[in-house]
């Protein structure tokens, strides 16, 4: 949970004393922590964004508020929790939420652009159906969608003048469904050239626009927010020879959790499982699918390179606050699992984040609970501006610079559907993690013994104290928060002493007096 911000002036209103920052905002999508040699992968070819992790801040707890790429991405741009700015689906998938966010809502780009920024969004929006980027004040080409949008004219136009070929692919890699169809495609090989990826173009595109601004920082003192946004390394993997053979299979080791039952969890992951068509394909596909993800990983940190390398030649790096994060993880056979989806594991909502500010020392190491929607607060505290309506929020620059400071023990997260309505809330500290799941049985993981979660024991006997003092923690901070998710767990829970009456019938208040 993230905690309430200090009052302050209104949005467009700079703070005294807070000098205005130049903003890289470099985001992935369903990006594995464990793909970057910054968080210990022995075979990660990712040396961008560990020198940003070398020169900068790294995050070991960073949490997405829900792993899934619509409502993760309104938190960031909002600064509020899914539940609260309630864009809660992808649209491709909608399930009857809504499909845009509210028009009065607070949206940080619009504070930056009447503060005087430059504001660009190159890559994947998804942050709403009917208003794009440009609609919150981004500049940047329109790509729409869930995956690369390879028809896109701004891109074709971008290989024509190049000289380079179209887009085809071969190699598929996919399993069989539940009802006997083909499955989802998962990988592929992409006959261009590294040059003509839709990752190298976004980059492209990207460096051109940071050229325009830097001009406009240099003549007239006007700073920035630029985010580059990959679509990848969101399945499906689809990368040429170089980077789909970069890793050797042999060499990736297989998460334990492949070795997941799903005995005494959610059927709906035994579910899940089948719709991914785990079990349909060979381990050997499994362990090349991992090696093809981390060579997609190792395609996007290459071209976040060439954008560092542009920042150094144009004289940005000195006044310029770079993050790095995604909007959420990915299962990559964790679980047996692929995508996201109904289950709340660290494989999809622990994810990277690193965030370098002029003048804060690097190297540096946190374990506090943070999240995506901290970074909201964040870019408005760099831009000189109040973080208070983003009201989720709370600013990263203390723990970056260094500072001790008060903060929270554990986080909430919450997930409401992807294909399917399916509420589901967490609370994650040090040790343990709780899951409530009103349509069927919660979970508890002690990620001291079990980091894995390969076993759930939430009805263990010896785990009624953790049980019970989790769920009281969860019930109040949602009733804090204003989630009415805590409805159903004060009636099917011991939730403890309440000081309302929980029928909200207004009519026997007296009786929950405190």
């Amino acid at each position: 949970m993230t905690q309430a911000n200090q009052p302050g002036a209104g949005p467009g209103t700079t703070r005294p004393g807070t000098p205005g920052k130049n903003i890289l905002f470099l985001m992935t999508d369903q990006h594995r922590t464990d793909t970057l040699g910054a968080y210990g992968n022995p075979l990660a070819h990712t040396p961008a964004l560990d020198e940003l992790a070398a020169t900068g801040t790294r995050f070991d707890r960073w949490y997405t508020p829900t792993a899934i790429c619509t409502p993760a991405r309104a938190s960031l741009l909002t600064g509020q929790a899914p539940f609260r700015h309630k864009l809660l689906a992808n649209h491709e998938r909608n399930v009857g939420y809504l499909e845009d966010l509210a028009e009065d809502q607070f949206a940080f780009s619009r504070a930056l652009r009447e503060h005087g920024y430059n504001c660009g969004l190159f890559g994947k929006w998804h942050t709403g159906n009917r208003r794009n980027a440009a609609d919150y004040g981004f500049d940047g080409p329109d790509l729409p969608g869930w995956h690369n949008p390879v028809d896109h004219p701004d891109y074709l136009a971008y290989l024509d003048e190049r000289g380079l070929p179209p887009y085809e692919i071969s190699d598929r890699v996919r399993g069989t469904l539940p009802n006997g169809g083909p499955g989802n495609l998962l990988a592929a090989r992409l006959h261009q050239p590294v040059e003509a990826t839709f990752e190298h173009y976004l980059a492209t595109r990207a460096i051109e626009q940071l050229e325009r601004y830097a001009a406009d920082v240099h003549e007239r003192d006007q700073p920035f927010f630029l985010a580059l946004h990959f679509f990848g390394p969101h399945l499906p993997y689809i990368l040429p020879d170089e980077y789909f053979d970069l890793v050797d299979p042999a060499d990736v080791q297989l998460p334990r959790s492949v070795s997941e039952t799903f005995e005494g969890k959610p059927p709906v992951q035994r579910n899940y499982s089948a719709h991914w068509t785990f079990d349909t394909m060979p381990i050997e596909t499994t362990r090349k699918l991992i090696a093809v993800y981390w060579g997609y990983v190792a395609l996007i940190d290459k071209q976040i390179g060439r954008v560092m390398d542009a920042m150094e030649r144009l004289g940005l790096v000195d006044d310029t606050a770079v993050f790095f994060t995604c909007d959420h993880g990915e299962f990559t056979g964790s679980h047996r699992l692929h995508d996201k989806g109904p289950a709340m594991y660290e494989d999809i909502y622990r994810t990277p984040g690193l965030l370098r500010v002029p003048g804060a020392p690097g190297g540096q190491v946190r374990d506090e609970f943070v999240s995506l929607l901290d970074c909201t607060a964040t870019i408005l505290e760099l831009a000189g501006l109040d973080p208070k309506p983003a009201v989720d929020s709370r600013s990263l620059l203390p723990l970056v610079r260094g500072e001790q400071v008060e903060w929270d023990e554990d986080i909430v997260c919450e997930f409401h559907g992807h294909h399917f309505p399916y509420p589901q809330r967490m609370l994650r500290e040090d040790r343990y993690k709780l899951v409530v799941n009103p349509d069927s049985v919660n979970e508890l993981y002690d990620l001291h013994t079990d980091p894995d979660e390969l076993q759930n024991v939430y009805a263990h006997p010896e785990q009624a104290e953790v049980r019970g003092r989790m769920m009281r923690r969860l019930y109040d901070v949602l009733r804090e928060r204003g989630d009415n998710f805590y409805h159903w767990m004060t009636s099917m829970y011991d939730v403890g002493e309440v000081g309302h009456d929980p029928t909200l019938s207004g009519l026997d208040e007296s009786t929950y007096k405190a």
